[in-house]
């Protein structure tokens, strides 16, 4: 069971017997019978095999289980209902709507957003053609405005519908974590973390933090996505991860986001064992820029500091330049040449150490870099998520002396 694949009806009439404290004036509030109510608890509760409420003479008392699932339930409602007053947006939902909208209609929606096509996402959600459609035009029906637009590239959504795909993915994020919280509760110690990881991460700190966690949590499922920055990100805020790890951004890099610092890191310049510049103390510019060098790709804070380090020579030549953020494929292409390499110095540390690349003796003039976590900021963490955190932060301050913060 998945998040998406809630009943909003159901959600809505579980909450309101909640907060009303009894189905009769539940039933009021949400237009729904009682006895409709009732049959929505009783297969709310079948789908997470537990009760939900006590039930006396004296009324239904919500579970453990049920305020876990309460507190989710309203959170997921509010990035639905954050659609309606979003500042500067011309396009505004009708506030009504949230209360007749399903989840059929928002999977459909978030399908033709990552599709850019009516069929191919039908065939990602393995329904119909004519199913989606009709699912994703109920929505905009029900929104009173258009929300899909037709382009070159296919199937376009209007900055209203995009928001209102963004706050679906995230309240669809809210009740996987329903589902994992009241399982814990019933003595399961299982979990998700999904993790974006930038290559620092990867190499410094993330393999141990993950190894403790496993440890103490082996029926915990991770994933871990390395991609580019961008693309983090936009995962990130979309409710597809939970965590970004790894160089953080000044400024910050959305508004929504909070960046932690976990420790700085370094600059350096490594090459092969017996390379020539392993001999000289600090060669200058010129002789650096003689040789073909392996550079990182894309925006990267790397590679504009290379870009900075070499603005005063580029009209020499440096020879043939390969771009790569593969720590791996640097390593094999600097061990089988005379090429060099700025990397991360946490990256290289442990090739340092045990000799199988060297440290080109120069200052890089370079500020240090804090490496970090970043999360949402109205994230609220899982028992497992905030379990990791803490290894993470323990691992980080583990670093040597001159990295850990």
């Amino acid at each position: 069971m998945l998040g998406e694949d809630f009943n909003l009806r159901h959600l809505r009439a579980f909450a309101a017997v909640c907060d009303q404290g009894g189905i009769s004036a539940a039933s009021d509030l949400v237009h729904l019978s009682q006895p409709a109510i009732t049959q929505a608890i009783s297969k709310l509760e079948r789908l997470f095999e537990t009760r939900l409420f006590q039930r006396s003479s004296k009324g239904m008392f919500p579970t453990e289980a049920a305020l876990v699932l309460l507190g989710r339930t309203h959170r997921a409602f509010d990035f639905l209902a954050s659609v309606t007053d979003l500042p500067g947006r011309r396009e505004r939902v009708d506030p009504g709507f949230l209360s007749l909208v399903t989840s059929t209609q928002l999977r459909a929606l978030i399908a033709v957003a990552t599709h850019g096509n009516f069929s191919v996402a039908a065939r990602a959600l393995a329904i119909a053609q004519p199913s989606l459609h009709r699912a994703a035009r109920d929505l905009e029906a029900l929104a009173a405005q258009v929300f899909y637009l037709k382009s070159a590239k296919g199937i376009e959504l209007t900055p209203a519908a995009e928001a209102l795909a963004r706050a679906a993915k995230l309240a669809f994020s809210e009740l996987d974590q329903a589902i994992e919280e009241i399982a814990e509760v019933n003595g399961e110690k299982a979990g998700t973390l999904r993790i974006g990881s930038l290559p620092l991460s990867l190499s410094a700190i993330l393999p141990d933090a993950l190894n403790q966690i496993t440890a103490q949590r082996p029926a915990l499922r991770v994933s871990v996505m390395d991609a580019p920055f961008a693309e983090l990100l936009y995962a990130l805020r979309n409710g597809e991860i939970d965590i970004l790890l790894g160089a953080l951004r000044d400024p910050d890099p959305a508004p929504d986001v909070v960046q932690e610092p976990l420790f700085d890191d370094r600059l350096c310049v490594v090459c092969r064992p017996g390379h020539p510049l392993l001999t000289e103390r600090e060669p200058d510019l010129e002789r650096l820029a003689s040789y073909p060098w392996v550079v990182a790709r894309g925006k990267t804070p790397t590679r504009a500091h290379f870009d900075r380090f070499f603005a005063s020579v580029q009209s020499l030549e440096r020879g043939p330049t390969v771009e790569s953020n593969s720590l791996v494929m640097v390593r094999r292409i600097l061990q089988g040449s005379n090429k060099l390499s700025m990397i991360s110095l946490n990256q290289a540390r442990e090739h340092l150490e045990a000799g199988t690349l060297g440290r080109v003796a120069i200052d890089l003039r370079d500020s240090p870099r804090r490496i970090g976590l970043t999360h949402r900021q109205n994230w609220q963490p899982t028992r497992a998520q905030s379990a990791f955190l803490e290894i993470i932060r323990k691992v980080a301050r583990a670093l040597p002396d001159d990295q850990a913060l």
